[in-house]
Order: C-alpha cells, then structure tokens, then sequence
C-alpha cells in the first residue's frame, strides 16, 4: 500500500470518527431539556406559538409566550418561567 493511500484511508476514518463522536455529543434527549418561556431573544426562539408556527420567527426579546430549550433547573436563574405568561412576565422592551 502507497503512503499516499494510507494517507487517505487514515483521513477518512478520522472524518467518520468526527462525524459519529458529534452525533453522540449532540444527542440531548428532551428528557435532559426544559422548555423556558421569557427567555428567548429575537430570531432564536425553538418554537411556534400562536403568532407563528415556526422556530426562529420571535420579533422581540424576551416575549412572555416565546420559550427555548434550556438543560433542567436551569430556566429560572435565566430569569424565565416554566409557562408562558402569568406572574413575573418580563415587558418588552
């Protein structure tokens, strides 16, 4: 075997590597997530809600009925709720 294909096969296999070791990595199951209303900022919000349908549509920051996925325990220290609207909901600004 030439040194150029050892190269190759050893260029693939450590691509292949990569690829499987960042979908292990990525794998969060929804049971590792809270959804955390108030949170999310304009554009980056991860669902619909009853003004749109689609993830990434929120017009301003932090809207109360706007959430994202965050790991659990943590959506109150990011100043969210568990539920959109309701007591302590931020205005906008």
């Amino acid at each position: 075997m030439s040194n150029r294909t050892s190269f190759l096969q050893a260029a693939l296999a450590g691509l292949i590597a990569l690829g499987v070791t960042q979908a292990a990595a990525g794998a969060d199951s929804p049971s590792d997530r809270d959804k955390c209303y108030g949170i999310a900022k304009a554009g980056q919000n991860d669902c619909g809600t009853a003004r749109h349908t689609c993830a990434g549509r929120a017009a301003r920051d932090n809207e109360p009925d706007e959430w994202k996925y965050v790991p659990k325990g943590t959506c109150q220290k990011a100043g969210g709720r568990a539920s959109p609207g309701g007591a302590g909901t931020k205005s906008p600004k």
